[in-house]
């Protein structure tokens, strides 16, 4: 196999007592990790490696290259934050915007829990999306394409309700949570502070309300 016209050979599976499937799945968590706290660019793959005790040579067992370990990553990643967000967004025991409210206070939880060094993977890698292979651009519009949907449809669940108006497009709404989302994360994780999750969610809330 040629890397950059570099020849590799093909490792071994790691001799770790997991089976080749459950290495996999510990190097494509152990990325996570790393990409959510130091993004793609920074991350060297010893460190990831070294985390789950897998040699340098049998990462290419597993994956061709590093652009196509960054592609499992980030659909790990981007099936994790759906599932969270279906836990907070389809729980009808709170109302459509109480639910919303609920996910962001989840979230910050997440990074008090983590001292505020890890964000969203997914936004951090859209902050070096020049840095990126191509290949990963797509996953990333794709996974915001997902999100998005699931906001609107919460939305749209407000709007039947009668808490937002029913003159503002959802769809619209969505995507304009998503971007004052992301810049809101990167501020608290800059910052150490909650106040800008906390300042977005109040600000989103208070405007669409009727």
């Amino acid at each position: 196999m040629k890397i950059n016209n570099t020849t590799i050979k093909r490792g071994r599976p790691a001799k770790s007592g997991r089976s080749s499937s459950q290495t996999k799945q510990a190097l494509v968590q152990s990325g996570v990790e790393y990409f959510t706290e130091f993004g793609f660019a920074a991350s060297g793959l010893d460190q990831i490696l070294k985390k789950v005790s897998v040699p340098k040579g049998s990462f290419y067992h597993y994956f061709a290259n590093k652009e196509a370990f960054g592609i499992a990553v980030i659909q790990e990643y981007s099936h994790y934050f759906a599932k969270k967000l279906d836990l907070h967004l389809l729980n009808e025991t709170n109302k459509p915007l109480v639910r919303i409210e609920s996910f962001a206070n989840d979230a910050k939880a997440g990074m008090t829990r983590h001292s505020f060094k890890r964000g969203c993977l997914i936004g951090n890698l859209e902050q070096e999306v020049t840095l990126l292979p191509e290949s990963h651009r797509q996953q990333l519009l794709d996974t915001f394409d997902i999100w998005q949907k699931k906001i609107a449809c919460c939305l749209q669940l407000a709007q039947q309700e009668g808490a937002i108006n029913t003159a503002l497009d959802c769809n619209t709404l969505a995507s304009f949570f998503w971007m004052g989302w992301e810049g809101a994360i990167a501020k608290s994780k800059l910052t150490k502070n909650l106040l800008p999750i906390d300042t977005f969610i109040g600000s989103f809330l208070q405007l669409i309300a009727k």
